[in-house]
């Protein structure tokens, strides 16, 4: 799972390339990109609604599901640092196909075997695709974006490019968990469906145009870079924090979540667990246009309120086995980790200066992404000496404590004097 991306600001470096005879125009390219991004993003979350097929017939732990799941986590954020800055060096496609590419070889390796070597390994694959795509794709659609309509706006290449990331986010697990529900196979037919439309995207990939010109001196390599602004580490490191918790919350619906709408909520239909998920991701995407024009100071407050209610009443709706207010809280928690993670960087990119802007999101990812797997990864090793309900308790506890940190930093930072308190 991957929201933003900690890449540079977009924009044509060298000028775009002249489109081939072979290759579509930069306003067709544009839809070709967006797509690609949305099935890849798709594809990374499908396997949500089948973790409870996996426990049923492959005979998974919770505990496995986790680490199935932080695997997947430590492959975005090794591919983040290691590789997803190249296509500002390298050019958008050369690295944007081969990582559509990865994720196809993932849904093979999920096609060839259910055992959990192969899960584990084909969810490695997946992240380390992934790492690549949100930064390359986001980039890529920015200057395909600018390069149809000169002079023009960015807004509708973010629009796309958060609708495709989040978008693709909601709708692979309600695809997903809809073909197992329905279709023979659940554990073939969705992978086998996802490979086709990424070998699809991968095609048109293809014939979209370069817009970066690949370097023609060698330049050493490096990963990239992690840098926190010097002056205002405090609240650099509360939005951190509030990035951390967003992930979390969004990482507890894309892995245990569907074992208890299954088991603690008596619902095990695979097409309910995915449109869970789905309204949960689907709320943390409208809830960020929705708010843009509010003040990242107030997207951070509304964010940690909505999160933390959604989260409290998870929690009752799992204690109490009332599946309309599980529900309706996971989608007020959605929208508020949404929210929560959109103040974060814009906090962040508010903060840092425009030469190590790029280094200081990635720092935010960073920590995004360690919300995302420790977490749940903590709630997997619980239920092996305790209950789920008392795992998921502890969780929502340790968030509580965190956002109300969080809460605590910016409300000092709202009254005391200098720019972090706008």
């Amino acid at each position: 799972m991957s929201v933003l991306s900690p890449g540079r600001p977009a924009e044509i470096r060298r000028g775009p390339a002249r489109p081939r005879p072979t290759t579509l125009g930069h306003r067709t390219g544009f839809p070709v990109v967006a797509a690609a991004f949305l099935v890849s993003m798709a594809f990374s979350a499908a396997p949500t609604p089948l973790w409870g097929v996996y426990q049923r017939y492959e005979h998974f732990s919770t505990f496995t599901v986790t680490v199935a799941f932080a695997v997947y986590a430590l492959g975005v954020v090794v591919s983040l640092f290691l590789a997803g800055h190249l296509s500002d060096r390298l050019g958008r496609r050369r690295i944007l196909l081969p990582a559509v590419l990865l994720e196809a070889v993932s849904a093979a390796v999920f096609l060839s075997s259910a055992s959990l070597p192969a899960v584990i390994a084909a969810r490695l694959v997946s992240g380390l695709g992934v790492g690549m795509i949100t930064a390359t794709a986001t980039a890529y659609l920015a200057e395909l974006h600018l390069a149809a309509r000169p002079g023009a706006s960015r807004a509708r290449a973010d629009l796309a490019a958060t609708a495709a990331n989040l978008g693709g986010l909601a709708v692979g697990p309600l695809v997903s968990g809809l073909l197992a529900q329905y279709a023979s196979r659940p554990l073939h037919t969705p992978y086998l469906v996802f490979l086709g439309l990424l070998l699809l995207s991968a095609a048109g990939l293809a014939f979209v145009p370069e817009t970066v010109e690949a370097a023609g001196e060698r330049t050493p390599y490096r990963p990239q870079r992690i840098s926190v602004p010097g002056a205002s580490r405090g609240t650099y490191f509360a939005a951190s924090a509030a990035a951390f918790a967003a992930f979390s919350v969004l990482g507890l619906f894309t892995s245990v979540a569907p074992g208890f709408v299954s088991d603690a909520l008596h619902h095990p239909s695979r097409a309910l667990a995915g449109l869970v998920a789905f309204l949960v991701f689907g709320a943390a995407a409208a809830a960020q246009p929705a708010l843009a024009r509010v003040t990242a100071g107030r997207r951070l407050a509304a964010g940690l309120l909505l999160m933390t209610l959604g989260v409290g009443g998870v929690i009752a709706g799992v204690r109490s086995a009332h599946f309309p207010l599980f529900l309706a809280s996971g989608v007020a928690a959605g929208a508020g980790a949404g929210t929560l993670f959109q103040g974060a960087v814009t906090t962040v990119a508010a903060l840092a200066p425009a030469r190590a802007r790029g280094e200081a999101l990635a720092g935010l990812f960073l920590a995004a992404y360690a919300g995302l797997a420790l977490p749940i990864l903590g709630i997997g090793a619980a239920t092996r000496f305790v209950t789920a309900e008392t795992a998921l308790l502890g969780f929502g506890t340790a968030l509580l404590a965190l956002a109300a940190a969080i809460a605590a930093h910016f409300a000092r930072a709202r009254h005391g004097a200098g720019p972090n308190g706008r």
